[in-house]
């Protein structure tokens, strides 16, 4: 029953690019860039309708959910002889490059929503061969009366059922791929990567290696792609925007060939996706299009997680790798409107717990009812299967083989918030900028009594103290917001069993 192959009236192998579109013709919104607009009915991937299917080499995590295999296999038998009488198209590409994390990956999809296939040529790499035994196999049937994404990790197939939101397809590969690299002693991470090219104080050119984890809304992607104002010899080089796989020695494997980017209000102002999303060969999905082929990125009447598709090589700062050959400084984005600082510099068991509260604020375009209350994610990773203190313990384990590798709290929010006041606005300048000095090792630090992590007593070229939280209450609000907040933290933390204590005492 969970056969990598399946039996269609007819079945269309590999189609081009061309082909593809064409197919996808009859849904087409041309903009006035020549590029292709689609509209789908769901417009965000579907996290409560997916389950995982019970396995005895499985244990699951406690914000996960199971499906058991006997309820599973009767809806796939009903999706398998469905496929009997439908047109399929059949596509295969590569996840990844290096040896050590490829994966050959086949998506099987009925013909009439072929604008899915399109959009996910562009984020994979070619196929080396026809006809190759895939590592991992999508089957997705949009038009299934019941929404349900089920995935068999361990068989290494997921069925996406009744939603046609192209970022399903994008992520069931990576989800399982995540879980395939776990058991090579890798941690699958839901982070941008870059390399920053910059002169140190002692006017010595480095290249240093960043990834970045952030929840929607944080600024995650914003960041992987700022080019941080470096001119001349001095500059970035973007590796990857979504999914990377960490291994025990710092380095990180690139798995995409291209980028899906949100188009929320783009201008071009925002230099490299704005390029990208007016691109002739973007592929465009729930982003306004009027009669005559304008594009207005700023109405969201159809939503606000409009989406672009694009190749890498397209995107400029790219080069040929998706490899990051060291993550030398590790950034966890949060977006918080309080006592949160800029930026704060944590130690190995402070980064472990941090990548485990996974912190951010509900924003308005999320959950309105829950705006600006927190929202925590372990690794701000929605696709983790498996027990999540595996995750955050072995984070641990990485960095203390690592002791060169830094980690780094960084607030794109603001601070002060009270009452009306909405906080001292931390700008995406102020904060491009604290990372262009951490990658120049020109910030110098000070403890902070209260969390024991090091904040920032001097950044080149900012008034930092202009960021002080401490600025904006007295000394009696400020105790009790910190007494709330790690209330918070600590509570979080202690939902995963067989977190180490290092971790759990951290905070």
């Amino acid at each position: 029953m969970f056969d990598k192959n399946i039996k269609a009236r007819r079945i269309c192998s590999n189609p081009s690019a061309e082909e593809l579109r064409e197919f996808a013709k009859f849904e087409e919104r041309k903009t006035k860039y020549g590029s292709a607009c689609y509209i789908t009915k769901v417009r965000s991937r579907s996290a409560k309708n997916t389950y995982i299917i019970k396995d005895r080499e499985l244990h699951l995590g406690v914000g996960q959910q199971s499906i058991e295999v006997s309820e599973a296999v009767e809806i796939i038998g009903q999706v398998r002889n469905y496929l009997k009488g439908k047109e399929v198209i059949s596509m295969d590409k590569v996840l990844g490059k290096h040896p050590e994390s490829r994966f050959s990956c086949r998506l099987y999809i009925t013909k009439e929503s072929a604008r899915i296939p399109y959009m996910w040529d562009a984020t994979l790499f070619p196929a080396e061969l026809n006809n190759i035994e895939p590592d991992l196999v999508t089957v997705y049937v949009p038009e299934w009366p019941e929404r349900k994404i089920l995935v068999h990790p361990v068989e290494g197939i997921t069925y996406i059922l009744g939603t046609d939101y192209f970022g399903e397809c994008k992520k069931s590969f990576l989800r399982m791929a995540m879980y395939r690299m776990k058991s090579k002693g890798c941690l699958g991470l839901h982070a941008g990567s870059k390399v920053i090219k910059i002169k140190d104080r002692m006017g010595n050119l480095r290249e240093v290696g960043f990834i970045m984890f952030g929840l929607s809304g944080t600024g995650k992607t914003t960041l992987t792609i700022h080019d941080h104002d470096l001119k001349g010899e001095e500059g970035i080089i973007i590796r990857q925007d979504d999914v990377v796989f960490l291994n025990d020695k710092g380095y990180c494997y690139g798995t995409e060939n291209g980028f899906f980017f949100k188009t929320e209000g783009l201008e071009p102002s925002q230099k490299v996706l704005y390029q990208a999303a007016t691109r002739e060969d973007c592929i465009l999905e729930n982003v306004w299009v009027d009669d005559s082929g304008e594009v207005d990125f700023s109405n969201l009447t159809l939503t606000s997680n409009g989406r672009g598709v694009v190749s890498r090589e397209k995107v400029i700062y790219t080069d040929d790798e998706v490899d990051l050959k060291k993550a030398d400084k590790k950034i966890f984005i949060t977006r918080r409107n309080d006592i949160v600082p800029p930026v704060a510099k944590l130690n190995p068991q402070q980064a472990a717990a941090f990548f485990v509260l996974g912190e951010s604020i509900e924003t308005s375009a999320g959950d309105p009812t829950r705006a600006g209350q927190s929202k925590r994610e372990v690794g701000t990773n929605p696709f983790i299967i498996g027990p999540e203190a595996d995750e955050g313990n072995r984070f641990l384990e990485i960095l203390k083989k690592n002791p060169d590798i830094e980690c780094f709290l960084l607030n794109t929010g603001s601070v002060g918030a009270k009452g009306d006041f909405k906080g001292e606005k931390i700008t995406i300048k102020v904060t491009t900028e604290i990372m262009k000095q951490i990658a120049k090792g020109a910030i110098d630090w000070k403890v902070d009594p209260c969390w024991g992590y090091q904040v920032p007593a001097k950044v080149e070229g900012l008034n930092i103290a202009q960021y002080n939280p401490e600025r904006f209450y007295t000394g009696e609000e400020y105790e009790k917001m910190i007494e709330n907040l790690r209330k918070e933290r600590r509570e979080w933390l202690a939902r995963f069993p067989g977190l180490y204590n290092e971790i759990l005492d951290a905070i």
